[in-house]
C-alpha cells in the first residue's frame, strides 16, 4: 500500500482539513455526555425545567454541528477517494499502454483488467474509509478515555480488561483473513480469464461441442472462489458479534461497579451514565477500526497488485537524445547482423539476419511456421528490441528515434485484423484524425473495402460492435488495411494480412497496392507463394536464418527451400 499512499501527497491540504474537522466533530460529540450528566444531576433530580430546556437546546445545537461536520468530512473524503482512484487508474492505463510485448507477457490480459478496475475500486473504498474512520477512531479512543478517566479514575481499570480483549480478537481475525484475501484475488483473475476465453472463443467451443468441458472448468474456479469467500465471511462473522458482546459486557460491568459506588454516595447517576457513554464511544472506535481492518487486507492485496504494475519499467524506452530524419532515403530499412531471443528462451529466434528493403520496393518474407517471419516485422516498430545487431531506417538506428516518430513512419497491419467499437469512419481515421475525406475514400478503394461501406445504410457511420462481431473476418482485415493506408506512412508492414482474403480479393488488392504505393517501402509476410511472387525481393527463412533471397524466378533456381514451398502450392505450369 506504500505506493498507493504516495498518491495522498496530491491532497496535502485536504487531509489536514479533514483532520481539523474530525477533531472538532469528536470534541463536540464527546461534550454531549457532559451535558447529559448535567441534565440528570442538576435538572431532572432537581426538577429544574428551565435548566433542562437550556441544556437540551445546547445539546441540539451541538448535535446539528456534529452532523454538519460529519457530512462535510464524508463529502471531502469521498472526493479524495474518487480523485485518487482516478489518478491511479489513469497511471495504470498509461503504464500498460507503454508496455512492450515483453512486459505484457508477465501479466495476463484478465489480470491487467482486474487490477485496473476491481483492485482500484478496493483501494478507493479503503482510502475513503480511512480518511473518515482511521482519523476519528483514535481521537474517539484517546479523548473518550481522557474524559472517562477525568470523570472517575477509579473505574478506569475496566478499560484495562476490555481493550486487550478487543485488540486480541481483531489482530487474530486480521492474521487469518489476509492470506485468504490474496488467494481470492488470484482466483478472481483466473475466473475473469476463464470467462474471457469462453466469450472470445464461443464459436470454437460450440463447433466442438465443448460447452460441458468449459462449464466444468469455469465451475471449478467459481467453486474455489465460493469456498474461500465463504471461509472469509465465516471468519469475519465472528467480529461484529464479538465486539458487541464485549461492549455489552463492559456496560454491564460499569453499571455493576457504578451501582455500588452510587449506593456508597461516591458517584452520581448522571456521572455513571456519562461514563457509560464515554466507554461506548471509546469501544465504538474499535468497531470503526475493525471495519477498516476488514477492508484493509483485501485492499492491501489490491494495492500490492497495483504497485507491481506501476513498478515495472518498460524495457523499450525513448533515447535521451533522439535523432531526426532528413528523409533523404524515405523509408529504407536495413537489417545488419540482427539476432533476437525472446525473454527466458534458450535459443535465438533470429540469427545473423541482414538485408536491405529500399524505398519504392516490396520485400516479402516466406518460410515454415516458426521460421521468424513475424518476428522480423515486429522488431521494426520496436514491439521488441534486437538482442544483437541493429535495424536502421533511413540510416538511423531505430533505437535512436522517439517511438512516436518511428511508428509515425509505419503502417502496421497484423495477421488478425483488429477493429475498435465505433463507426467505420473512426476506425479508418484511427491515428490519422485529420485525414481528408478523399483520403478515406481512396484508402477504402485500395483496400477493396468500398463495398463494405456501400452496402451499409449508414455508410461510414456504420457502428462496429465490440470485438467487430458484426463484420466478417475478411471485412475486418480489409478495413484494417484501409486504416493503415489512410495514414500514408513511408513503410507498410503486412504481417500475413492477406490470409483472411479470398484469392480474387487478394489479387485485386495486391495490384492496387502496387499501383498506389509505388514510392513506399512495403514488407509482406506471407504463407502463399501467389501473394508474394511478384515482390521485388523475397527473403526465405528457415529456423531464424535467411537461406535465400531474390526474385521469385531466381529463388526457384537457387533456393531448395523456396522451391519446396512453391511446389507444394503451385502447378507445374506455374512453376515453369
Amino acid at each position: 500500500m506504500k505506493k498507493v499512499f504516495s498518491y495522498l501527497k496530491f491532497y496535502w491540504w485536504q487531509i489536514p482539513l479533514i483532520f481539523v474537522l474530525v477533531f472538532s466533530q469528536t470534541l463536540l460529540e464527546l461534550e454531549l455526555p457532559d451535558y447529559m450528566s448535567r441534565i440528570i444531576n442538576e435538572g431532572i433530580l432537581s426538577k429544574d425545567i428551565p435548566l433542562i430546556i437550556q441544556i437540551g437546546t445546547q445539546m441540539l445545537l451541538i448535535a446539528l454541528a456534529v452532523s454538519a461536520l460529519a457530512i462535510t468530512v464524508s463529502f471531502i473524503s469521498a472526493r479524495i477517494g474518487a480523485s485518487l482512484s482516478n489518478r491511479i487508474r489513469k497511471d495504470l492505463f498509461v503504464k500498460i499502454e507503454n508496455f512492450s510485448l515483453i512486459e505484457f507477457e508477465k501479466f495476463t490480459t484478465a489480470s491487467l483488467i482486474t487490477r485496473n478496475t476491481n483492485d482500484v475500486q478496493q483501494v478507493q473504498m479503503i482510502i475513503t474509509m480511512m480518511l473518515r474512520m482511521m482519523i476519528s477512531a483514535p481521537l474517539y479512543a484517546i479523548i473518550g478515555f481522557s474524559k472517562a478517566y477525568a470523570l472517575n479514575a477509579s473505574m478506569s481499570w475496566i478499560f484495562a480488561v476490555v481493550i486487550p480483549l478487543l485488540v486480541f480478537m481483531i489482530v487474530t481475525l486480521f492474521s487469518l483473513v489476509t492470506p485468504r484475501y490474496k488467494l481470492v484475488q488470484t482466483l478472481i483473475d483466473k475466473l475473469n480469464l476463464a470467462a474471457r476465453e469462453n466469450l472470445t472463443g464461443i464459436r470454437v467451443i460450440r463447433a466442438f461441442n465443448a460447452q460441458p468441458t468449459q462449464q466444468e472448468k469455469f465451475h471449478d474456479i467459481s467453486e474455489q472462489v465460493r469456498v474461500n469467500s465463504t471461509i472469509l465471511q465465516q471468519i469475519m462473522s465472528f467480529m461484529f458479534p464479538g465486539i458487541m458482546l464485549i461492549m455489552s459486557l463492559s456496560t454491564i460491568l460499569i453499571v455493576w461497579v457504578g451501582a455500588d459506588r452510587i449506593n456508597a454516595g461516591t458517584l452520581n447517576v448522571g456521572d455513571m451514565l456519562a461514563f457509560i457513554q464515554y466507554a461506548t464511544s471509546m469501544l465504538f472506535s474499535f468497531v470503526m477500526l475493525s471495519m477498516a481492518f476488514i477492508m484493509y487486507p483485501r485492499a492491501a492485496v489490491s494495492g500490492k497488485r497495483i504497485a507491481e504494475v506501476l513498478a515495472i519499467e518498460p524495457q523499450i524506452n525513448d533515447p535521451e537524445y533522439p535523432k531526426t530524419n532528413d528523409c533523404s532515403l524515405c523509408g529504407e530499412i536495413t537489417f545488419e547482423n540482427v539476432y533476437f531471443r525472446y525473454p527466458d528462451a534458450q535459443e535465438d529466434v533470429l540469427r545473423d539476419v541482414s538485408f536491405t528493403a529500399k524505398a519504392g520496393t516490396t520485400t516479402a518474407f516466406i518460410g515454415s511456421t516458426g521460421s521468424g517471419k513475424s518476428t522480423i516485422v515486429n522488431l521494426i516498430p520496436r514491439f521488441y528490441d534486437v538482442t544483437g545487431g541493429s535495424i536502421k531506417i533511413d540510416g538511423i538506428d531505430i533505437r535512436d528515434y522517439k517511438q512516436t516518430t518511428l511508428r509515425d513512419k509505419i503502417g502496421y497491419i497484423p495477421q488478425k485484423g483488429v477493429l475498435f467499437s465505433g463507426s467505420i469512419d473512426s476506425n479508418i481515421r484511427y491515428g490519422t484524425v485529420n485525414a481528408k475525406d478523399e483520403d478515406i475514400v481512396e484508402a477504402l478503394e485500395i483496400a477493396q473495402a468500398s463495398e463494405i461501406v456501400a452496402e451499409k445504410a449508414e455508410g461510414l457511420e456504420y457502428l462496429i460492435a465490440q470485438g467487430a462481431t458484426n463484420v466478417s473476418g475478411g471485412q475486418k482485415q480489409r478495413l484494417s488495411i484501409a486504416r493503415a493506408l489512410a495514414k500514408k506512412p513511408e513503410i507498410y508492414i503486412f504481417d500475413d494480412s492477406f490470409s483472411a482474403l479470398d484469392y480474387k480479393t487478394d489479387a485485386f488488392l495486391r495490384k492496387a497496392l502496387k499501383d498506389k504505393l509505388a514510392d513506399a517501402t512495403v514488407l509482406i509476410v506471407g504463407q502463399r507463394v501467389s501473394t508474394i511472387r511478384h515482390a521485388d525481393q523475397i527473403i526465405v527463412l528457415e529456423n531464424g536464418a535467411i537461406v535465400g533471397s531474390g526474385t521469385h524466378h531466381q529463388l526457384l533456381e537457387q533456393c531448395p527451400v523456396y522451391l519446396e514451398i512453391a511446389a507444394s502450392q503451385l502447378s507445374k505450369e506455374e512453376l515453369a
